[in-house]
């Protein structure tokens, strides 16, 4: 990396703290779930956030798009949404001078750098696929004619884990179209506290710009060029391999695992762990930054089967094995 280009790059990421101090304005706790969204912006992915209803993941992400500086856009899926609903659809149009009609496409609120679609589970999947083309391709087609989304896209996808009564669950395929998923928790009592004092009055904080779209997509660019030793790229891909019963080192999963993780799911570690040390001030990976962000990358990635169901054994606690048993 040329002197200059590293100078500006240093920069860039110098405010990536002060980004995380214009959130906490805002946001009070939930520092983990923060620091992954902001991970998943960095690794150009999109990630699924999933909470009881009350945990303020629609102002997180919306304090964020105003720190950043970024387009926002809130889709609140219902079971009559439909695909037209979230890419856009052509209006019939006449031109005032020939008279003469003509259709245009009216963009849908996809169109935006940060996209919050909140219970996509509740939404049936033709939508849901619409969706998931966009996160995918990073463009719409719609009567021939390709349009491209905004620079950067983020989609965040949210589900509400105890409702299920007229919901329509994420196929794993589609699941792991999604770079991280995210378990956003209730604040401890202090910070239960805070929230109480500081959202009851008058007083509303003014957000701060931090950075702009355009720094964002540079950061995006540094994000692939931080160093990563082959080491720590082997200890991935032993990881990754071991989610799969089938020739796994771990008696766990064999006994509780249907299916493990896929080549992608290597792919999504390395990525958010180069970001996670970018977010970190750091231009190189260390063993912390896969420890921490196995969790969010795999818990969405491995099927466990009817017994771990019926006797609750989580994803969480696979991972948690895998990590104590396969050594970097």
């Amino acid at each position: 990396m040329e002197t200059n280009n590293l100078t500006h790059y240093k920069t860039l990421v110098a405010k990536l703290p002060l980004l995380k101090q214009e959130i906490a304005k805002v946001i009070v706790g939930q520092q983990e779930a923060i620091d992954e969204i902001l991970i998943s912006l960095l690794a150009s992915g999109h990630c699924l956030l999933e909470g009881v209803p009350g945990l303020a993941k629609t102002l997180m992400v919306k304090t964020m798009s105003e720190a950043l500086h970024m387009s926002f856009k809130r889709i609140q899926f219902t079971p009559d949404l439909m695909p037209g609903d979230i890419v856009g659809t052509e209006i019939l149009e006449e031109d005032h001078e020939t008279g003469k009609k003509f259709f245009k496409f009216n963009q849908g609120p996809i169109f935006a750098n940060v996209v919050l679609a909140d219970e996509i589970n509740r939404t049936p999947p033709k939508t849901q696929a619409a969706l998931l083309e966009a996160m995918q391709e990073k463009s719409v087609t719609y009567g021939g004619t390709n349009y491209g989304l905004p620079s950067p896209f983020l989609i965040i996808a949210t589900q509400n884990p105890i409702e299920q009564a007229g919901t329509y669950p994420l196929p794993e395929a589609q699941l792991d179209r999604f770079l991280l998923y995210i378990k956003l928790n209730y604040p401890n009592e202090q910070e239960e506290l805070d929230i109480l004092k500081g959202t009851t009055g008058s007083f509303k904080a003014s957000i701060n710009r931090v950075l702009a779209d355009t720094e964002i997509v540079e950061l995006q660019k540094l994000t692939r060029q931080v160093h990563i030793s082959d080491d720590l790229i082997h200890w991935i891909n032993k990881l990754v391999r071991a989610t799969r019963p089938d020739g796994s080192p771990s008696d766990f999963v064999k006994e509780w695992c249907d299916w493990g993780a896929g080549p992608r799911a290597g792919q999504a570690l390395v990525l958010c762990a180069k970001a996670r040390a970018v977010l970190n001030e750091r231009y190189s990976v260390i063993p912390e930054d896969i420890q921490t962000l196995a969790y969010p990358v795999l818990r969405h990635r491995i099927a466990m089967n009817f017994r771990a169901e019926a006797e609750n054994i989580s994803t969480d606690q696979v991972i948690d094995q895998l990590l104590r048993t396969v050594k970097n």
